[in-house]
């Protein structure tokens, strides 16, 4: 294993004995919510997935070291520590020689889960091309790793702070399904409604793990999407949240706010336009996602050892 990264002992167990694992990132923790709801997320998050008969991998950066697999005191830690660097690819180096503390974004989270072995990672919304992207270039290194990295992601669609067609477009290009879980409208985080297609809607854990354990076995390289959307009961009505976004991101240009700052300031932002409700909105999504991704990764599993045993069954009759 790579000598800067520590696997927390169940998780390492887990991924010898080829027992479900699910991924989660921890930017949601130390830039996505205040403290100590994000504290309250991160445990109950992981709790879920248990629930549903997998192990939780929180991956973040703890003083230079990449951990795989959070204990409390450490997330606890990482909820409460100021300055916490928000590390994609090209942060890596620096955080970890640095000796810091950094949280992974989506694209660093499905790089380690990629390094370790982990095949399902469940997060809130994936990154993708920033509105006036042809201006700005702004595009998350989300969607190169959803390109490059055999990780299935669950969650609430691409966040809807960005421009959602454009993101689809993107993928489309990459070859990176997007798969509708009991859908075929692309979510879009907050709300279940975008009015764009999915590629696909596939509507149990089993038919997307199928899905995903095909395309692998093919040797077809990259991720794969599933947007499951926000519960009915949760999701907030499309024309008011994007009257906030509207707000918001007038007031980040107002500020000149760029880069990785941006979507950590919408977020906020919105928070504060829709007097939290948005906040309560991203953590039930969370669970949502966590939920269904572990469902997925045990049916995963299931087929990964099965095929192997018929394979070796195969081998074994023609020796």
């Amino acid at each position: 294993m790579n000598q800067y990264i520590d696997i927390h002992p169940r998780v390492l167990k887990a991924i010898r004995n080829n027992e479900p694992v699910v991924a989660l990132e921890s930017t949601i923790i130390s830039h996505g919510m205040p403290y100590p709801q994000n504290v309250e997320m991160a445990l109950s998050v992981e709790k879920i997935i248990e629930n549903e008969g997998a192990v939780p991998a929180t991956i973040a950066i703890i003083d230079g070291r990449i951990k795989v697999g959070l204990t409390p005191d450490e997330i606890t830690k990482l909820a409460q520590l100021k300055n916490v660097l928000k590390v994609s690819k090209r942060d890596f180096g620096y955080c970890i020689s640095k000796k810091y503390n950094g949280a992974t974004t989506v694209s660093a989270t499905m790089l380690v889960a990629s390094m370790v072995g982990i095949k399902v990672f469940a997060t809130g919304g994936i990154g993708g091309v920033h509105r006036d992207a042809q201006q700005t270039f702004d595009i998350s290194r989300d969607l190169e790793e959803l390109a490059n990295e055999n990780v299935c992601v669950v969650c609430a669609g691409a966040k809807s702070i960005l421009d959602l067609n454009l993101t689809l477009e993107y993928l489309e290009t990459k070859g990176v399904e997007i798969i509708g879980y009991q859908t075929d409208e692309l979510p879009a985080f907050y709300t279940r409604e975008s009015g764009l297609h999915v590629d696909y809607q596939l509507d149990t854990p089993e038919e997307v793990a199928k899905l995903i354990h095909v395309k692998w076995s093919l040797g077809l390289k990259g991720g794969i999407v599933v947007a499951n959307p926000i519960s009915k009961l949760y999701s907030m009505d499309k024309s008011i949240i994007d009257q906030e976004i509207e707000k918001a991101l007038l007031l980040a240009k107002e500020n000149n706010i760029k880069g990785k700052e941006i979507t950590p300031f919408l977020l906020s932002k919105i928070k504060a336009l829709t007097e939290g409700k948005s906040l309560d909105a991203n953590i039930q999504l969370v669970y949502n996602n966590a939920k269904l991704a572990a469902q997925i990764a045990v049916c995963y599993e299931k087929l990964w050892l099965n095929f192997h045993a018929l394979s070796f069954d195969i081998i074994y009759l023609l020796w």
